[in-house]
């Protein structure tokens, strides 16, 4: 029985991994945290005390994870998180140049703002009201 999700890994080159670790650390205030002595480089980001996002290095020789099927190019469309202080996020991506869409949806009580992350995955942040 699946009772929540564990985490959310990313695999990219070193140069785009450290990128990455700074966008998720410095925009959305994950914190990089202990991970295990694996016998490749990355990081491990963490929400709330858990490590909510791994970012893994993708060696040279390791094939670029696609699409199973050729007819559909993928199925992965974002990330969510949970946030607090919409007003205050607002402020703090726009401080840091990041572009994103805010909506408000009374069907789900809560703003939501969509971005992307500097390998253009999609990022979309819950605040609820």
């Amino acid at each position: 029985m699946i009772t929540g999700l564990n985490h959310l890994n990313l695999r990219a080159p070193a140069d785009l991994l450290a990128t990455l670790r700074d966008f998720y650390r410095d925009a959305l205030g994950l914190t990089v945290g202990p991970r295990p002595a694996f016998d490749s480089e990355g990081y491990w980001l963490y929400a709330g005390g858990h490590p909510v996002l791994h970012l893994s290095t993708q060696r040279p020789h390791e094939p670029v994870r696609g699409p199973v099927d050729p007819a559909h190019p993928t199925t992965y469309d974002h990330t969510a998180f949970t946030g607090t202080d919409h007003r205050a996020m607002a402020a703090h991506l726009a401080a840091l140049g990041v572009t994103f869409h805010e909506v408000r949806s009374d069907v789900t009580r809560q703003h939501q703002f969509f971005l992307q992350d500097p390998a253009g995955n999609g990022v979309e942040i819950n605040f609820p009201f």
